[in-house]
């Protein structure tokens, strides 16, 4: 492996065309997997883990220190960013938890569809080296190693069309997913804990308001994802 070969792979190629059959395979997969308890039990670390690098992201966007993360064995998770107790970088760095797998997940098939497939995977790699490096628990270390492996793997091997296949199945599953989050912490008995409670507490928002923002970007990434998957599948 050389320079040339890595830049090459980090190219664009324009936009690739998805036959329906194959793609509906991949959703339909994604969709078992997102229903079927004991798979989507794994899965489910998945989407956490974006859930917890979009605190991350947007902490560090907002000049806030990010010092480590760590994913739990109940599916739950904690992002540590340092910086002002208050403030509207806190209340962004909050806020951006819940939305950030639909976000993801829709940006990931809107991009793959359009030949943006390798460069995503390359910077998907980026951020879990650094994701790797704030990892604060075994388990933690072993989402992320193998997250990142199989990227690693779909990037340098996969196939220009298997590519974008692929990362428009995780966009549903992160995008279902960040559906299936929002409606447990929408029902939670005791939030008090949860991101809309401390947005609730920061601002002196209702809770129920912060719910609804994530309700509003959620419906606009299904939306696009919609968008994006709906005229391949009629090819």
């Amino acid at each position: 492996m050389d320079v040339g070969q890595v830049w090459q792979r980090v190219q664009p190629v324009g936009e690739v065309a998805l036959s329906g059959r194959p793609l509906l395979v991949v959703l339909v997969a994604a969709l078992v997997a997102v229903g079927v308890g004991p798979v989507w039990s794994v899965l489910r670390l998945g989407v956490t883990l974006v859930h917890e690098l979009g605190h991350a992201v947007v902490g560090m966007l907002c000049g806030r220190r990010f010092t480590g993360f760590v994913l739990r064995g109940d599916m739950s998770g904690h992002a540590v960013t340092v910086g002002p107790a208050r403030g509207p970088g806190r209340v962004a760095t909050t806020w951006a938890g819940y939305p950030a797998p639909a976000v993801v997940g829709a940006a990931l098939a809107w991009l793959a569809v359009r030949g943006w497939a390798a460069p995503v995977l390359a910077a998907v790699l980026v951020v879990l080296l650094v994701a790797f490096v704030r990892s604060r628990s075994a388990l933690t270390v072993l989402v992320v190693l193998v997250v990142g492996a199989l990227t690693a793997w779909l990037w340098w091997s996969g196939a220009v069309r298997v590519q974008a296949q692929v990362l428009v199945g995780v966009g549903l599953v992160l995008v279902v997913g960040a559906w299936r989050h929002l409606a447990a912490v929408a029902g939670a008995r005791d939030p008090g804990t949860s991101d809309p409670a401390v947005l609730a507490q920061l601002t002196r928002v209702p809770r129920v308001l912060w719910l609804l923002s994530f309700v509003l970007v959620l419906g606009a990434s299904t939306w696009v994802l919609a968008g994006t998957v709906v005229p391949a599948l009629r090819t």
